[in-house]
């Protein structure tokens, strides 16, 4: 643009104008505006632009009549003043790229231009102040222009301010003067704005469309405005953020449904992330420091300051406008989440102080508690929390957690329809799929792996008289899960129930063990008739379990928890309804500690068990039954161990050898007929070996040694972990009696050899019992001589030493054992892969189909290995419809192929020597 000065359109100069008194000019005003007004908008001149500009602003705008502003004034100026301002500031940026100390005349050409931007705003500041100073209630639409002007050029300077180092090429210093001072008037003149527009009064009876408009875009501009100014200048950012909550809130009934909540939502919401985590990494850098710097704790306190100010400016935005905020419900759950995923005691938080973290909890922290208060009863905000397809990042799962046991926490003190809309599962038809909180409760607990593992440390509930302790989130979870059992509307108890049962019942042994922890408090805080009846359920539920798995497992564990809580008449009458006379009983009392009776009902219940327990293994025995039929025995022997572990001191001499028989013949039988590598035998081997481990100085000491040996030739074949601690069951109990000179030959040397086998096993649970059992072997025998031939080898020795002296096997640091957790939560945990397993163990456990009487020729062998073989393979593949294939699956399935053939082949060449047809599996 030329900078040449224009050739007046009036005839009176403008320094003659400058020179009037205010009457002249007051007295002029009708006939020296429109000639001035005329001379603006043909001046071709920045500087006489300005020069104009000023003049009418500052010698006649304040005699015009506020009322005809918009008309007179601000719609023929204020648009050229604009666009004269981003063609300055065009100019400015597209020649700043050449400044530098050298190129004086550059550097003259663009301090021209900021002198100049400097004026214009100067020239709106007067503009403002002039309608500021009426002193009475302004109407937006008398003065429309002057807002949107305004703030359009604050903006562009703003944003000018904010990439002025990238913009000047390393030489800002040649203009930074001014550009501080271009930034203090764009700062003032937004002051007054905000001033002004203070002022503005809106009858919320009127129906004014571009009234509300214009406001609208008022504060939809000075939202962009706080974008820019975010990094800047805080208090001012703040101020500005103060300002577009009051008018907001001011101007309600007239704007709501014209607002956009969700951008204002969702930048509030961005601004309360960077200050926590600015305010983050100041603590963090305090506390790597070694010097206490008094100047970067104050700005931490002010920062801290600001993080609530943000907060309670979405608080209150919140509560006045929340049921128009459905959108912006999943901008809110991932405030909450990411904000606690970064505080400790988060695997993926800051490393801060004690000091800090307090300080942070409760300045800033405990404005999220009213937040989630009054997001409670918003239907959208529970449909996005409980959404059934919500999928998280790892450092997400553990503060979802958090999330949903502080909703737990504050329901019961809700109406009982809120409560209903967050724990009842039924839903509005057209809502999208949603959980209920209980199930999602515990789904999130088993997603928190790491944490759970580590553990990690929450605040505790402090008691009278006593410090806080910190816990754990197994027990933070467990207790307010309690708490909530015992608060929660009576409506709820069905839903409660059904939850309780889902998870007792889930494939996560921590998630169901939690279950059963507030299973087993709802039973002894409720009635002894409540505390009956929920084993009685437990107890149906076993006996319709159709056979082995994970979920008999659980409702195992519970019904033997659930029984030490049971009243004294409440056993009574549960041992009349299951008798253990009945043998169909037995069933559930292999799964009850005896010590839970009193003195006089264990002995008689435990001698019941022992009668009927030993008469079905005798009739066993005496049925000509197969190996493929051992569910029966299985349960029978279950039963009997039941007694020996927990109901031995109720057992006299003779009934302790009618056991031993008993068990003398089981063994005769399945010595002669077994067939090691079939999973189904191994089960039954392993009760056995227990049983046997309990009687063992009353057995033969012949019987012992055929029972080690077969334990050294089974561990070579590598059977399930059960068997391996069945095995240390018995071997164990060795340590208690004498093995005499003549069979010492063959028991010792299998005896060490079985140990060294466990000890070297990198199995953690099998690790951990077999030291145990090692330890009260070596403790207890006679045979000192055989302990050091079990320690195999230098790591095994120091492996044992460790234990013994109560140390660590590894040295690893705090940093690197979260580091190590972390990869594997995010690589390694599965969260249906236990379920295949234990569907693929379970299932090969299975009895096969009834054969002849007692014999397993070679053909039925084939027969079952064969089905032991597919049922494997129908694992993996089940595995590998949930999760991706390990690099070395291929390699492995190749090797199987090829066996597969070579036995296809070595079948069709003998084929033709053999009659019948080979089972198929």
């Amino acid at each position: 643009m030329s900078q040449e000065r224009a050739v007046p359109a009036s005839a009176v100069p403008l320094e003659e104008l400058s020179s009037w008194s205010e009457e002249l000019c007051r007295q002029e005003l009708p006939t020296v505006l429109p000639r001035l007004l005329s001379m603006y908008q043909h001046s071709e001149s920045w500087i006489e632009h300005i020069q104009i500009l000023k003049i009418i602003v500052e010698m006649f705008l304040p005699h015009m009549n506020h009322l005809t502003l918009e008309q007179t004034f601000f719609s023929q100026v204020l648009p050229k003043t604009v666009k004269s301002f981003d063609d300055m500031m065009s100019e400015l940026t597209s020649q700043a790229r050449r400044l530098s100390s050298h190129n004086l005349e550059i550097q003259t050409t663009l301090r021209s231009i900021l002198q100049t931007m400097v004026q214009l705003l100067a020239a709106l500041t007067g503009c403002v102040q002039h309608v500021c100073a009426t002193q009475e209630p302004v109407v937006l639409e008398h003065i429309h222009s002057l807002p949107s002007s305004v703030l359009h050029v604050i903006k562009s300077t703003f944003v000018h301010c904010k990439d002025s180092e990238s913009v000047y090429s390393g030489h800002l210093h040649l203009v930074s003067d001014l550009l501080q001072a271009l930034f203090k008037e764009a700062y003032s003149l937004q002051k007054q704005l905000m001033e002004l527009l203070d002022m503005v009064c809106m009858d919320p009876l009127l129906d004014d469309n571009d009234d509300i408009l214009n406001m609208v875009i008022v504060i939809h501009s000075l939202l962009d405005i706080c974008s820019v100014i975010s990094s800047m200048d805080h208090a001012f950012h703040a101020n500005t953020w103060k300002f577009i909550i009051k008018q907001s809130l001011k101007h309600q009934s007239a704007i709501k449904s014209q607002l956009k909540h969700k951008d204002i939502i969702t930048s509030l919401c961005e601004d309360i992330l960077f200050s926590f985590h600015s305010c983050l990494q100041l603590a963090e850098q305090m506390t790597h420091s070694d010097a206490q710097d008094n100047a970067d704790y104050r700005l931490f306190q002010k920062t801290l300051k600001l993080c609530r100010f943000f907060a309670n400016s979405l608080l209150h935005y919140t509560k006045e406008f929340l049921p128009l905020l459905s959108d912006s419900c999943g901008t809110l759950h991932q405030l909450y989440l990411q904000i606690h995923s970064k505080f400790p005691p988060s695997l993926y938080a800051a490393q801060i102080s004690k000091a800090q973290q307090e300080e942070i909890a409760g300045t800033f922290l405990v404005t999220l508690d009213p937040l989630i208060s009054q997001l409670l009863m918003f239907q959208p905000f529970v449909q996005v929390v409980l959404d059934s397809q919500l999928e998280l990042p790892c450092e997400l799962q553990f503060p979802q957690c958090l999330l949903l046991v502080v909703v737990m926490d504050k329901l019961p003190s809700q109406p009982e329809d809120v409560q209903a809309l967050w724990c009842a599962e039924r839903q509005l038809p057209e809502a999208k799929p949603r959980t209920s909180l209980l199930k999602a409760i515990f789904y999130s607990f088993e997603q928190c792996f790491g944490e759970l593992s580590l553990p990690v440390h929450l605040q505790g509930i402090r008691s009278k008289g006593q410090a806080e302790v910190a816990v754990t989130l197994y027990q933070h979870v467990c207790v307010h899960l309690c708490a909530f059992v015992t608060s929660c509307h009576p409506s709820l108890f069905p839903e409660l129930d059904v939850a309780l049962l889902n998870a007792v019942l889930s494939a996560n042994l921590i998630t169901s063990l939690l279950a059963m922890d507030a299973w087993c408090f709802l039973s002894r805080y409720g009635t002894a008739e409540l505390c009956a009846h929920h084993v009685t359920i437990a107890a149906h539920l076993i006996k319709s379990c159709p056979g082995e798995c994970y979920q008999l497992t659980n409702l195992s564990i519970l019904l033997r928890r659930l029984f030490f809580f049971m009243a004294p008449p409440q056993q009574v009458e549960f041992i009349q309804k299951f008798s253990p006379k009945e043998a169909e009983n037995l069933s559930l009392w292999q799964y009850i500690s005896f010590q839970a009776l009193p003195a006089d009902l264990r002995k008689q219940t435990a001698q019941e068990v022992l009668r009927v327990g030993i008469a079905q293994c005798k009739e066993w025995l005496s049925s000509s039954r197969t190996l493929g039929e051992l569910e029966s025995l299985n349960t029978q022997l279950s039963a009997l161990l039941a007694v020996c572990n927990s109901a031995c001191e109720s057992l006299d001499p003779a009934q302790r050898n009618a056991l031993a028989e008993i068990g003398k013949q089981l063994w005769a039988f399945l010595n002669a007929k077994l067939v090691t590598g079939q999973p189904y035998v191994q089960q039954t081997l392993s009760l056995l070996f227990s049983l046997l481990g309990f009687l063992v100085q009353v057995l033969d000491p012949h019987l012992i040694s055929q029972v080690v040996t077969l334990q050294s030739s089974l561990l070579r074949l590598e059977p399930p972990d059960h068997v391996c601690l069945a095995v240390l069951d018995f071997v164990s109990s060795l340590g208690k009696c004498f093995i005499p000179q003549a069979v010492q030959d063959k028991i010792l040397p299998s005896l060490s050899s079985i140990f060294a086998s466990l000890l070297s096993d990198r199995n953690w649970m099998l690790e951990q019992h077999t030291l145990e059992a090692f330890t009260q072997f070596a403790e207890g025998t006679n045979h000192e001589e055989i302990v050091p031939r079990c320690l195999c080898s230098e790591e095994v020795k120091t492996k044992v030493v460790c234990f013994l002296e109560k140390t660590g096997f590894t040295d690893e640091t705090t940093t690197a054992r979260i580091e190590r957790v972390k990869q594997e939560k995010g690589i390694f945990w599965e969260r249906f892969a236990n379920v295949a397993v234990e569907d693929a163990k379970w299932s090969s456990l299975q009895p096969c189909a009834k054969r002849a009487c007692r014999e397993l020729p070679a053909e039925e062998e084939c027969a079952s290995a064969l089905q032991a073989a597919s049922g494997a393979l129908a694992a993996v593949e089940r595995l590998l419809q949930k999760s991706p294939a390990p690099e070395w699956l291929p390699g492995r399935l190749e090797l199987l192929r090829e066996r597969m053939d070579r036995l296809r082949r070595h079948a069709l060449s003998g084929g033709s020597e053999r009659a019948g047809t080979p089972p198929t599996g």
